[in-house]
């Protein structure tokens, strides 16, 4: 499928789609999370506007909670070469030119026009990211008036009857780069491009930045927006030492958590400074010297840590070693070697979509070899099968293993630190408990 076909449904394409979304939705992200998709109408001409903070992640989120075949625009120079644009355009991606790419090669984006509307009229459902590019911030920085642009001009060339409904998307990650992560994607209501039309025809620019400020609202609306430059590292840690322990609630999300945290602290802000900036301070703090004495946030919230749970957990450890063992199989074929191409990315937002991009070809690769190995070295054929099926079971359950091993390492750590009266331990959980009581009597306020 190339580019002049791109809106037509692929049944290639669906079955690319149902294997890399396997990996993407059950490998690489502990829990995918969605929220909202009945605010999606597959009849409506549709154009999603996702916040954008994750690179290529970011595009992958809506493709695999969204069922259908959505088209994204792209900028161009990843389209250089023929085969790599050969399979974004299978991959249902369309490029954008600026003149940073030579003014002669904006007149292709008339035949990219042309081809959106299709994309829309089509009902595929078209994506544009509004900022742009990525930032590795939890902050909406302004929107690029192109959306805006692409939906009005699409509505004129059709007389104003398509009804092209914009539908704002907030993703939110626990962390941006690691693997096994939770993802949160949740979709808004559609905004109706009908109710500027009027503006457009006496007033374009005005149509544009009306539409561009609304659409700004609505996404700040479904992710975490950290508005305070200032004060935004203390605010975002701050997200983790009270919320983290929330990361995979489905019923109340730990967006949701993070939202109203947020809106206590900008309220407080303003009638109590001062305690503000001594709840920013305490996070701060805890941040650092739980990196020093190298414990969690985990580690903290529980008061005890009792000798016998940890030796407990210890022969537990003991006794699924060999599982353990038998799990690096995976980790090690999948996950470790992706490493070898981060160390040469410079940006830290592509780790994400290297890690996942490298292990999903690395799977492709070897998990069909894994099986032919496994029907010729073991007997019965059923027998092979559940080998290989225990082969990615097992690995993520390594995953888990060194977790748990890392928890009761650092709960013998800390009783360490209390047998030995650390003044810098002391001096954390000071500091944690006097901000876990801080941060309770705002949010009664």
């Amino acid at each position: 499928m190339g580019k002049e076909n791109i809106e037509k449904y692929s049944t290639r394409y669906a079955l690319f789609k149902k294997t890399v979304g396997f990996w993407h939705d059950n490998i690489y992200y502990r829990k995918v999370i969605t929220i909202g998709s009945e605010n999606i109408d597959p009849d409506h001409h549709l154009i999603f506007a996702p916040n954008h903070q994750n690179a290529l992640m970011d595009a992958l989120a809506v493709v695999f909670t969204y069922s259908g075949q959505p088209i994204f625009l792209a900028r161009s120079d990843i389209f250089r070469k023929k085969t790599i644009a050969s399979f974004l355009y299978f991959i249902k991606m369309l490029p954008v030119y600026r003149i940073r790419d030579g003014f002669s090669s904006l007149k292709s984006n008339d035949e990219i026009f042309h081809k959106t509307i299709d994309v829309i009229r089509n009902k595929n459902g078209l994506v544009i990211l509004p900022e742009g590019d990525h930032a590795g911030f939890r902050r909406l920085r302004q929107l690029k008036k192109g959306i805006c642009r692409v939906a009005f001009q699409a509505e004129e060339a059709e007389n104003f009857s398509l009804n092209i409904k914009i539908i704002p998307v907030g993703l939110e990650y626990t962390n941006y780069r690691r693997a096994r992560q939770v993802l949160t994607v949740v979709y808004g209501k559609p905004i109706e491009v009908s109710e500027y039309h009027q503006l457009y025809r006496e007033a374009p620019e005005r149509a544009l930045n009306r539409l561009r400020e609304r659409l700004s609202d609505e996404i700040k609306k479904l992710m975490v927006h950290i508005e305070s430059i200032d004060d935004y590292e203390a605010i975002d840690e701050l997200r983790s030492i009270i919320n983290g322990k929330y990361s995979d609630d489905i019923k109340f999300p730990k967006l949701y958590r993070d939202r109203n945290l947020i809106s206590k602290l900008n309220s407080l802000k303003n009638t109590n400074p001062e305690e503000f900036g001594r709840i920013c301070s305490l996070s701060l703090s805890v941040k650092e010297q739980t990196k020093e004495l190298k414990v969690t946030y985990k580690l903290l919230e529980k008061k005890k840590h009792p000798l016998g749970w940890l030796l407990a957990g210890i022969a537990g450890l003991l006794a699924t070693f060999p599982l353990w063992l038998f799990g690096n199989i995976f980790t090690l074929t999948f996950f470790a070697p992706p490493e070898l191409q981060i160390k040469k990315t410079k940006d830290p937002q592509f780790h994400s979509t290297m890690r996942f991009g490298i292990s999903f070809v690395l799977a492709f690769i070897f998990l069909p070899v894994y099986l032919i190995l496994c029907l010729l070295i073991f007997s019965p054929w059923w027998l092979a099968v559940m080998i290989f099926i225990a082969i990615p079971l097992s690995g993520l359950f390594a995953w888990n293993y060194s977790l748990v091993l890392r928890r009761i390492i650092g709960g013998f750590r800390i009783r360490n630190y209390l047998r030995n009266k650390n003044k810098n331990y002391l001096t954390l959980r000071k500091n944690h408990d006097e901000l876990i009581s801080l941060v309770s009597e705002m949010k009664d306020e």
